[in-house]
């Protein structure tokens, strides 16, 4: 390997064009040496902004290139696997976009490959690396709020009319709908917090009558002491609360999105102290008593920063430190999708073994 980890690109749609591409062409330690994708205009794009980044029609121009050190996958749900797959059987590290496959068996084998192999092998659960869930992490780890007594969190959009073009999640395909898309987000994040729950009890279903695949979800995760609620739907007009908590010391309600993506999908590029720092007019609300010490008000949000992610992904792969997102983590959001579906289709509540 050279100095760099030169890193090739499959796809270069949102994933690819917000959440990757920026990041790789920015940190130090990489080297963004290709990327596939078979439409002009995207291609065109690619050359404005790397030009000396190499563009092919799809992915086996990077995995058959014994350059490449590094796979990220951001191609289609359906296409994770594959793709993963012969990558990691090329000798490469792999990054796929979430969700990690399209079911457990696929992520499994993947695990078991990388294994094998002895290739780093992540999914890209970004949104522990933004600056709302941040906060959340560092409020339930200092035990501010008590014993937590509930929790909801929300991740909601409103879009009344089909995209016009290419909007594979709303097909009826495996791996599409707001649940693998958005839940899989919201089911990382509860995990992370308070690790596997007992049982899943979930409503997943359609909301607009055009809808192909699932644009709704209510997912209650039960644990020991309380249920953590999962909810994302697309005629919110006015969002929920990103992230609410109610403890026995005191609560803590966040509402609007961490700023990143946004202002990646402007254009922007990733650099700077200030990077990923929420404005004060969407930092959350605390009201909590905490050793006779009485907390109200607004709870400074902490500095989100994806470029985290692929810090600790160049130092994973450089044998440094741990990998921070780990594949077997990815696996278990896995498990929990499909036993929401199971939950959601035989109406009742799924036990965990």
């Amino acid at each position: 390997m050279s100095t760099n980890i030169r890193t090739g690109i499959i796809g270069y749609g949102l994933s690819g064009r917000v959440f990757h591409a920026p990041f790789i062409d920015v940190v130090e330690g990489f080297e963004l040496t290709k990327i596939s994708t078979s439409d002009p205009e995207k291609e065109a794009l690619i050359e404005e902004r790397y030009p000396i980044t190499a563009v092919v029609p799809d992915g086996k121009g990077i995995i058959d290139d014994p350059e490449i050190d590094l796979v990220i996958v951001t191609s289609p749900n359906t296409d994770h696997f594959r793709w993963a797959r012969e990558a990691l059987l090329a000798g490469k590290h792999v990054v796929v976009e979430k969700p990690f496959t399209v079911d457990v068996e696929e992520a499994a084998e993947l695990i078991e490959i990388s294994r094998r192999q002895q290739k780093i092998l992540t999914v890209y659960h970004n949104r522990r690396f933004t600056s709302d869930t941040k906060t959340v992490k560092k409020l339930l780890d200092s035990g501010l709020l008590g014993e937590i007594v509930d929790y909801e969190t929300h991740f909601d959009r409103y879009r009344t009319e089909p995209r016009p073009r290419g909007a594979w999640r709303e097909e009826p395909l495996p791996g599409s709908g707001i649940f693998y898309d958005l839940g899989s987000h919201l089911i990382d994040q509860a995990l992370w917090f308070f690790g596997m729950p007992e049982a899943v009890t979930a409503k997943i279903n359609s909301q607009r009558p055009w809808a192909k695949a699932d644009d709704h979800f209510d997912v209650r995760l039960h644990y020991p002491t309380f249920t953590a609620t999962l909810k994302s739907g697309m005629i919110c007009r006015i969002p929920g609360a990103t992230y609410m908590l109610h403890g026995t010391n005191g609560s803590f309600v966040k509402y609007g999105l961490d700023v990143q993506e946004a202002t990646l999908d402007g254009g922007a590029k990733p650099e700077g102290k200030d990077w990923g720092r929420e404005p004060e007019n969407i930092w959350g609300t605390i009201n909590a008593e905490y050793k006779g010490v009485k907390i109200q008000g607004k709870l400074e949000s902490e500095h989100g920063d994806y470029r985290d992610y692929f810090i600790n992904l160049r130092d994973a792969i450089n044998g440094k430190v741990p990998l921070a997102v780990k594949p077997e983590e990815a696996l278990n959001v896995m498990r929990i999708i499909e036993l929401a579906f199971q939950s959601s289709r035989e109406k009742r509540t799924i036990t965990i073994v």
